[in-house]
């Protein structure tokens, strides 16, 4: 049994130990050893830790906790030591207290509470590593051994409410190109006027299909690089492009948009961040609703475009507190978490 206390502890021992993305491996063994001291026969795959029921049974259906465990890296204008897990009025402060530690130690409270408990379904547990880089060695790496999963419960500072959606994620790569030339003699063809032409098109652009469920696709210029010195026109201007897909369009579709509406080289990073969402009629969804949780469509993206199966999004904290400074996560979230998780998975009806 994992009460609240042993899953405070828990989350006290994450945070204490460093795990930015991609050097998650001393967090992963934490977790192993601490799911091998619940007796619940832990398996690692990389820095990915999972485990299925003890009553595995590969004719039910299965539904996966997940959760991961790396981090980002410390954000400016830290107070306190990132690493130094401290209550205050109710508060842990630390590093990933709320994006994700909470969740994972909810959800790791949750699976070892119900591991040999008898459900309609198979349960498994899946904390990963590499979500905040969204790396080939997280969750894509370890789907292919957790067997055939129906559907997911994603552990992410949600308030505790029901993320039945969220937004996709691409970063564009733009570059428009000219010709350098003296700036006192008017020479050349200045790159960094091609960029502007091209920004505004972004600005003031938008796409005709508008989701029901997530409204428009956003897309937002946030960074700019160009020119060498003062008297000379530049020859090449790049600025990047954060798109927000919706489910109204596939992300290879938005990019032959963009390449046809502006005069500039336009490469994306990765087309496979997609927008995701769950029916509301799904027993996932139903079961949330019917605990209280309000349903909704989260701005920020998780492992869930990466699962590609049914998902919702549901975990103690609060995003906004997400990677900003002296981060921190309430005790009474993390108590709630671990009772409504559990009043959730017994509830669904798979």
């Amino acid at each position: 049994m994992v009460d609240l206390s042993s899953a405070i502890q828990l989350l006290q021992a994450l945070i204490s130990t460093p795990s930015f993305s991609r050097e998650e491996g001393e967090t992963a063994s934490l977790l192993f050893d601490f799911l091998q001291e619940q007796k619940v026969s832990p398996k690692r795959y990389l820095n990915n830790v999972y485990s299925l029921c003890e009553r595995y049974d590969a004719q039910k259906p299965t539904l996966l906790l997940c959760s991961h465990h790396d981090t980002v890296r410390p954000a400016a204008g830290y107070t306190r030591d990132p690493f130094a897990p401290t209550v205050e009025n109710g508060r842990l402060y630390g590093l990933g207290s709320n994006d994700a530690g909470a969740s994972v130690a909810a959800l790791t409270a949750t699976y070892c509470n119900l591991y040999r408990q008898p459900l309609p379904f198979n349960l498994a547990l899946a904390i990963v590593a590499e979500e905040e880089v969204q790396g080939p060695n997280g969750v894509e790496a370890l789907k292919p051994l957790l067997g055939n999963i129906s559907c997911a419960i994603v552990g992410e500072p949600t308030q505790m409410q029901a993320a039945v959606g969220e937004r996709g994620l691409m970063a564009l790569d733009c570059t428009a190109h000219g010709k350098q030339g003296h700036a006192a003699r008017s020479e050349g063809d200045n790159a960094l006027y091609r960029a502007i032409d091209a920004i505004e098109w972004f600005r003031t652009f938008r796409f005709p299909k508008i989701s029901e469920r997530m409204g428009e696709v956003k897309m937002t210029v946030t960074m700019i690089s160009c020119g060498t010195q003062h008297n000379v026109v530049p020859a090449e201007c790049k600025f990047v492009v954060d798109v927000r897909p919706t489910d109204a369009y596939d992300n290879q579709e938005i990019v032959d948009t963009i390449r046809a509406g502006v005069q500039c080289d336009v490469q994306p990073r990765s087309t496979h961040i997609r927008a995701s969402g769950i029916a509301d009629s799904h027993p996932l969804v139903q079961a949330a609703l019917k605990l209280g949780r309000k349903a909704y469509v989260s701005p920020t993206t998780s492992d869930i475009a990466l699962l590609r199966l049914p998902a919702l999004k549901m975990g103690p904290g609060d995003s906004a507190r997400s990677h900003s400074a002296d981060e921190y996560v309430y005790l009474s979230e993390v108590e709630e978490a671990i009772e409504m998780y559990k009043k959730l998975v017994e509830s669904i009806a798979l």
